[in-house]
């Protein structure tokens, strides 16, 4: 039986929405209490998840807390389809509050709770209570391997009321997001009944500076979705005395490793390049200034007065020529004349035998970029909009990309883990446990260019047996809140 909303005193259970598995109401407030036996901690599994999307969760939303009041540490807000990891509580009691707007809605959530002791099992379940002047946390697993999926640790670390305590980092590494939304460890001024703001939330590779608390308590909670991992971190805190050290500023601060670490991989390289590269650039600038010399030619004069000067040997052949030879004869002495009429007469010749070789030249290495600048966009140039797209193709998905395969002729095997189908038809969708995932086979590499942990909205072909394709023009959309709606309301309208 599940439990839409009040006071949940059992050793394990289900809550969920009210309503479900129908779409919530609009405008409700539904809070769940929940209790297991003195000296466990409540443990909550997500097993289903749908509520209206928005990267802050402003419309509608579920908070968990750490406790049966607002007073205490929040655990975070949830929303989305993107089910969020296991939580664990650091006392027996938790709080559970749903928010619902009055407008789109969705099927609500499902969770399974229960009683347990942290320690039970290192490798399944982390966190406790730290006393002393010194210790470490660390992830389930450090360092032989990969922290599990789905899974959340707290740990309460407390030290004398003189002192502050300070954490350094030995290693990050943890999925990395924008919003560290998936998986993330985060630090919180005070302890579990403080409603102390949180100091920072951290994921990725990139070790962040020294943390620093404002007072003798500190409480770390670390949270894994059902997805990748990676290897986790190390962090070592210690007792230091209170105006020693300047407390961190604060302020919910969000450590975004995506944005900085992957282009601060990849700018050497096209630094080292350009680095390469200087002995091409001279030869490009005497190539730039090759296309100059031809402009010499263009005092066409110079080749015309050099046929004036033959057709003068040529007067005692051309004897009828001795009409223009006075006229010319004449011009002779005042040499602008006849530049002038040679420039009138073949101006129009010479004009455009100089104006072809230019565009020849001009056009040569044009031409030659022109196709390498000009295939690249009709290649990789997506076309139409989600209405145009959503009907002229086989399947309509949102998914996070959780690995990119290079394979034969630039061909790339790209990994998803489904957020939602829209449009499945014989798309091939395995599942493991509650997660779903398909594989895509893109014919080139870049084109649509895919990032591994970005969640996008794919279009594309389902060949006979199943696999989903993608080509360079293929529909494929980085996912953001606004294209739930839009995608929703396509899904309901007959193609």
């Amino acid at each position: 039986m599940i439990a839409k909303r009040g006071h949940l005193v059992t050793d394990s259970g289900f809550v969920g929405s009210e309503g479900f598995p129908s779409h919530y109401k609009p405008n409700r407030k539904c809070t769940w209490y929940i209790a297991v036996p003195e000296g466990h901690v409540v443990m909550l599994s997500f097993r289903m998840f749908d509520l209206e999307a928005d990267p802050t969760c402003r419309y509608d939303y579920l908070d968990v807390y750490n406790g049966h009041s607002h007073t205490v540490q929040k655990l975070g807000r949830f929303c989305g389809t993107f089910r969020p990891g296991a939580l664990i509580s650091t006392s027996n009691t938790m709080m559970l509050e749903m928010v619902s707007d009055s407008s789109t809605g969705g099927r609500g959530f499902v969770a399974h709770y229960q009683g347990g002791k942290p320690h039970m099992d290192e490798n399944q379940f982390c966190g406790g209570r730290l006393t002393k002047a010194q210790g470490s946390v660390k992830t389930p697993n450090w360092p032989n391997s990969d922290y599990p999926a789905g899974i959340s640790c707290s740990w309460h670390i407390s030290v004398k009321p003189s002192n502050v305590i300070t954490v350094k980092f030995e290693k990050l590494d943890i999925e990395a997001d924008s919003y560290c939304r998936y998986d993330y460890v985060a630090f919180f001024n005070g302890g579990e009944r403080d409603d102390s703001r949180r100091i920072g939330k951290y994921c990725g590779d990139r070790v962040p500076r020294t943390i620093v608390t404002n007072g003798n308590e500190l409480l770390v909670q670390f949270v894994s979705d059902l997805s990748v991992t990676s290897n986790g971190f190390m962090a070592h805190y210690s007792s230091v005395p209170r105006g020693s050290r300047t407390p961190s500023a604060g302020g919910d601060t969000i450590q975004r490793p995506r944005v900085l670490a992957k282009p601060a991989r990849t700018t050497p390289k096209p630094k080292s390049a350009i680095r390469a590269k200087p002995s091409l650039k001279p030869v490009t600038r005497p190539s730039v200034r090759i296309p100059v010399k031809p402009t010499p030619r263009k005092p066409t004069s110079k080749p015309g007065v050099r046929p004036t000067l033959k057709p003068k040997p040529a007067k005692p052949i051309p004897k009828a020529g001795a009409r223009p030879t006075p006229k010319h004869g004449t011009k002779a002495k005042p040499t602008p004349k006849p530049s002038i009429k040679v420039k009138s007469k073949p101006t129009p010749k010479p004009r455009a035998k100089t104006v072809k070789p230019t565009k020849k030249l001009f056009s040569k290495p044009g031409a030659k970029s022109t196709p390498k600048s000009g295939t690249k966009p009709k290649a990789c140039k997506r076309t139409g909009t989600l209405q145009s797209n959503f009907c002229a193709t086989d399947f309509v998905i949102t998914g996070k990309v959780t690995s990119l395969v290079p394979g034969p002729r630039g061909s790339v095997t790209v990994d998803v883990s489904l957020i939602k189908a829209y449009r499945s038809g014989r798309l091939a969708i395995t599942q493991s446990g509650p997660a779903m995932s398909v594989k895509l086979a893109s014919t080139c590499k870049k084109c649509p260019g895919l990032r591994k942990g970005a969640n996008y909205v794919l279009m594309g072909k389902v060949d006979t047996e199943g696999h989903g394709l993608l080509n360079p023009s293929s529909f494929a959309l980085l996912y953001k809140a606004v294209h739930t709606k839009a995608l929703a309301t396509l899904a309901l309208q007959p193609c």
